[in-house]
Parts: C-alpha cells; sequence; structure tokens
C-alpha cells in the first residue's frame, strides 16, 4: 500500500527550470562552477497507484536516449529528496515525467546535475519545502559524488564549492553584467566517468601550486569584479594536459580562443565543450571565428554558441 502522505499527493504536478553549469572552468577541478542560461524544464506528476511504473517523455536533447527506470538522474534526485524527507520511498509510486531539453549531453555543460537538482527541487516542493538549501545541495551532491556542478545549477552564479565533514560548503557570487560564455560544442560525447580515468593519481607538486594560486586569484578576481585575471584561472595544470590525450583538439581549440582576445578559455566540465569568456561584441565575433577555422582544420563538426551566465538557480515554474 502506499504510504497515507504520498497517497495524498496522487495527482499533483510540479514543473521545475534547471540551468546548464560549466564545472572547474580551469585551475577550480572539483570545485569551481558557473551556472549558464541554457535550461531543462521538468514536469513531474505523482502516479500514486501506478504500481511503480515510469512514463517518460522528452522534447530535445536526450529524445530516445535517457533512461526511463529509476536510474534516471531525475529521478535519483527526486526519490532521495523524499526518501531524505520521509524515509524511504513506497513501491507502489510511480512518476509521469515530461522534459523539455536544451542541454546537450555528455558535453561539460552538466545536463546530469541539471536533471538531479530538478529532481531535488521538485520533491522538496511536493513535501511543502522540508528540506532547506543545505539539504538540497548535500542530497543533490551525493547523487552526482561532486558538488560543483549541482552547486552552480541550485545556486546560480559563480559558486566554489567543497564537500566537508558536515556537507557541502559552498560560496556564490553573482557573474559580471557583461560577461558572456562563447562555448564551442562539438559532436562529440566524452563521459565524465571515462575523462576521469584519462587523469594520474599523483600529479607533482609545481603544478598543484600553480593551480591553487590560479583559483586563489582568480576566484578573489570574480568576486571583486577583476573578469581580466580569468586569463589566470582557466589556466590548469591537473586535469587538461591529461584529458588531451583523449580530445586531441583541446589544446588547439583552447589557444586558439586565447590568441582572438578570450578574457580565458578552458575545456568546459569534462568536455567536449570549449568556453571562452569575454566582454565585447567585438572579442565574441572574432573567438567565433577562431573555433570555426579550427574544427575545420581539425575535422571536428560543432556549433558555436554564445551563452550568458546565469545568476539565478533552479526553480520551481509551475505546480498544480
Amino acid at each position: 500500500m502506499v504510504a497515507h502522505w504520498l497517497a495524498e499527493l496522487d495527482g499533483r504536478r510540479v514543473a521545475v527550470e534547471a540551468p546548464a553549469s560549466s564545472a572547474n572552468l580551469g585551475a577550480g577541478y572539483d570545485c569551481l562552477g558557473v551556472a549558464l542560461a541554457l535550461t531543462n524544464r521538468i514536469e513531474v506528476e505523482v502516479r500514486g497507484w501506478s504500481r511503480g511504473e515510469i512514463e517518460l517523455t522528452i522534447d530535445g536533447e536526450g529524445r530516445n536516449e535517457l533512461s526511463e527506470d529509476h536510474d534516471n538522474r531525475f529521478v535519483r534526485g527526486l526519490e532521495a529528496a523524499i526518501e531524505a524527507a520521509r524515509g524511504r520511498v513506497p513501491d507502489g509510486v510511480g512518476w509521469r515525467i515530461q522534459m523539455r531539453n536544451e542541454i546537450p549531453l555528455s558535453r561539460g555543460l552538466g545536463s546530469s546535475a541539471a536533471a538531479t537538482v530538478a529532481g531535488v527541487i521538485a520533491a522538496n516542493e511536493l513535501l511543502g519545502g522540508e528540506l532547506d538549501l543545505a539539504a538540497q545541495l548535500r542530497i543533490a551532491a551525493e547523487v552526482e559524488g561532486h558538488p560543483d556542478n549541482v552547486a552552480a545549477v541550485l545556486l546560480g552564479g559563480f559558486v566554489v564549492s567543497a564537500m566537508t565533514p558536515d556537507g557541502v560548503t559552498a560560496v556564490r557570487f553573482d557573474a559580471p553584467r557583461d560577461l558572456r560564455a562563447v562555448l564551442f560544442v562539438p559532436e562529440l560525447r566524452l563521459s565524465t566517468k571515462d575523462m576521469r580515468k584519462a587523469l594520474p593519481a599523483k600529479v607533482p607538486l609545481a603544478d598543484a601550486v600553480a593551480n591553487l594560486g590560479a583559483l586563489a586569484v582568480g576566484v578573489a578576481g570574480l568576486a571583486t569584479g577583476r573578469t581580466d585575471l580569468l586569463r589566470l584561472l582557466t589556466v590548469d595544470a591537473l586535469h587538461e594536459p591529461y584529458r588531451a590525450a583523449a580530445y586531441p583538439q583541446l589544446p588547439r581549440l583552447v589557444q586558439a580562443a586565447r590568441d582572438a582576445g578570450a578574457l580565458g578559455a578552458c575545456l568546459s566540465g569534462a568536455g567536449s565543450t570549449i568556453l571562452a569568456f569575454a566582454d565585447s561584441m567585438a572579442d565574441i565575433t572574432r573567438i567565433e571565428g577562431a573555433f570555426a577555422a579550427v574544427a575545420a582544420d581539425t575535422d571536428l563538426p560543432g556549433k558555436v554558441r554564445v551563452i550568458e551566465p546565469r545568476n539565478a538557480g533552479a526553480k520551481v515554474v509551475a505546480r498544480a
């Protein structure tokens, strides 16, 4: 029998909008991310008497690809949040889910984190807001395995985050008004799992020190409006050099964006998207041309998109 509290929610619907995100941003490996104004909209309806069935329809990215079971990342976030608030999800409950997805899969733009956070927020709305922001962040990070993308999705803006014995500690600040992310999104999928396997267990001390300095100065600079310090922040020694072995076009694309006037350029998450920051139309145009030239020269098809950083996090957009 479905638990009484969940039976009362039978037929309730909630829709959540969750943004894309870019993690690492060069030197901030696993601890820095930014939300981007590219969104997924996910609506869920409680089906209290469906024998645990999940009905999933998708418009856009991931159509005919995403799992239609309890391993779906949205469902995992949804059910993890319910379990945290109320205990085990009853066997009889099912979900009718509709997704309208703009975030590409396996491109380093946080599609998984967006789905997870959307599930957590939807559950919290259904339960009347029992989970505070810290609990929502902790649950989403546990589902994802690391907090950088989910913190940016949940909180918006630039977010520095870390797993601690007490949960996830996160500090956010708004992106500067004129800052834009110029994205080269290749027709190349790279799994986070495989790209993590490319990383060594140990790195040279000098590389670790270089990243710490770049991260500290870069984040402090961004928080105080010094976008020029993105040129330091986006230079990495801990993961991009090793991931280039699996993604040989990476160094050329990043360097081309820098040469074209980018404030900074880096691999977005585990890739394959390359992100370049700019704050003028002239620089954006030059970066777009540089990306196109390298893509053509290396036979790497893809699209260039100019996206604003998003200072608002995921949110409920409809309820019934």
